[in-house]
């Protein structure tokens, strides 16, 4: 149970990581305080990208607190 849990979580941060890098890097504080566009509708594949960001964290939460719990 815990080797099979352990697996999902790196599993699970590799991909988080992987998402994250593949987003937009144009968003953000900086272009909101440097006078960029602030609201800007997510299309396509960047919206499918952000979708799977959320719940690739969410998983990543609950294996945290379940890892937690465990040990």
């Amino acid at each position: 149970m815990n080797t099979l849990l352990l697996t999902l979580h790196i599993l699970l941060t590799v991909t988080l990581v992987a998402l994250i890098l593949l987003q937009n890097s144009k968003g953000g504080l900086t272009s909101g305080a440097l006078g960029g566009e602030f609201y800007r509708s997510r299309r396509g594949a960047e919206k499918i990208v952000f979708a799977a960001t959320i719940i690739v964290s969410g998983l990543f939460l609950i294996t945290s607190l379940v890892s937690l719990g465990i040990r």
